[in-house]
């Protein structure tokens, strides 16, 4: 019987798990404990042992997380299985332990000889994050966590740099890509040798796919929408509130979807959810949606809590309660497994989002069978379009909804 109680997939990734790889697993599946595991494997520990061996002089350990893990010491709690913890006066090692944000990575760039966890796919692209990545990279150990590591080559550009696959990016674009002369900015037109792309990504992630107990349930919530407003913005390029013309394609389609989410018909619908359910979790995208949720909410017998731009309040405890979470600043790096139901009060454009925020609740250790997300939408066409991308596992376009 081990010390550790770790799943059979968290076991198998373990295995296979090497310095600079990419740890892939879903949102929930315990990527956290794994990398953990992985790091305290290195330095001469055994997760196979009946109990708890201390580790051979390990080296200083820095994750770098999203700012909401780091401030809700989330991973204190994990940290503590493998006695580590950020407080020297109480450690059982010497080494240092430090969790930070991505915010800060620059920070660390001159660090030698540590260990890093790199917590959620930041690096991508070629900014200030991916050149103090590459430069903790050459001069440490390191692993990466991610459950959407990247859509398309380009994205995996700075981890096959970092593990030395490519001298620099420019030397990945040269061998690779081909760009689309037809466009103004950079397109990339077509991918040349992808069997070798293919074989280096096979090396670098380490897949850890994981069998889920929950049952999801989809609900699509058709609400009302103001179709003589909604046309009349659409047709005249005018808004109602400004009084003013409408200058650009994102301002339309911020316009259109604000006559579609300030509908009166959706807090109808949540109040019958409510109903139904003590424990919900709601994800919105806009301010306003912020002012109709405090209002429609503002009832002495039922708890509410925000994190967002504005606030950032922890879960309520209780029987009843209401959770609002804005989807850029919530969507990942914490979880709930008092909650069964989330509900998203308008979509988001991203499908990465709504997957990272429907995982929320779709945690390894939930208690719960069977997980609730109501999805509201109207029949307006931008609701329609977003919820189609997001069904085939797209990103909504607002260009090529307006054309």
């Amino acid at each position: 019987m081990s010390w550790l109680p770790l799943y059979k997939h968290q076991r198998s990734a373990l295995e296979r798990m090497h310095d600079g790889c990419i740890l892939c697993g879903g949102v929930g599946s315990g990527k956290s404990m794994t990398g953990l595991a992985y790091y305290y494997i290195c330095y001469g520990g055994s997760v196979d042992a009946p109990e708890y061996i201390p580790m051979d002089e390990p080296a200083d350990l820095y994750i770098i997380t999203t700012a909401r893990k780091r401030d809700t010491f989330e991973w204190d709690g994990e940290m503590l299985k493998f006695f580590l913890t950020r407080d020297s006066e109480v450690s059982l090692y010497n080494s240092k332990v430090i969790v930070d944000s991505w915010n800060n990575i620059k920070k660390y760039e001159d660090v030698k000889d540590a260990f890093f966890i790199f917590d959620e796919q930041r690096v991508v692209g070629s900014g200030a994050w991916v050149k103090a990545f590459l430069k903790i990279a050459k001069s440490n150990r390191w692993i990466l966590l991610s459950a959407t590591p990247g859509d398309t080559w380009t994205d995996y550009i700075p981890v096959m740099v970092a593990n030395g696959f490519y001298k620099n990016r420019t030397s990945f674009i040269q061998e690779h890509i081909i760009w689309n002369p037809y466009k103004k900015f950079r397109q990339v037109d077509r991918y040349l040798n992808q069997k070798k792309l293919r074989i280096i990504r096979d090396h670098i992630l380490v897949d850890m796919p994981m069998a889920r107990e929950t049952i999801r349930h989809d609900i699509n919530v058709m609400c009302s929408c103001d179709l003589v407003t909604y046309r009349h913005i659409m047709r005249d390029r005018w808004d109602p509130w400004e009084k003013k013309p409408i200058e650009n394609p994102a301002e339309l389609c911020y316009l259109l979807r604000k006559v579609t989410n300030s509908n009166s018909s959706r807090v109808y619908e949540l109040n019958d959810i409510l109903n139904r359910h003590q424990k919900v979790i709601i994800f919105y995208n806009f301010d306003y949606e912020l002012d109709i949720l405090r209002r429609a909410l503002d009832t002495p017998e039922l708890k509410v809590a925000e994190w967002n731009g504005h606030k950032h309040e922890i879960i309520p405890e209780g029987d009843h309660w209401v959770y609002l979470v804005q989807y850029s600043a919530g969507a990942e790096g914490w979880n709930c497994t008092k909650s069964d139901c989330i509900v998203f009060f308008s979509q988001n454009y991203s499908y990465k989002t709504m997957q990272q925020a429907a995982g929320r609740i779709d945690r390894l250790n939930t208690p719960f069978k069977d997980l609730y997300y109501y999805h509201f939408m109207s029949k307006a066409p931008i609701d329609l379009a977003i919820r189609k991308a997001l069904i085939s596992k797209k990103n909504f376009n607002e260009s090529r909804f307006i054309k």
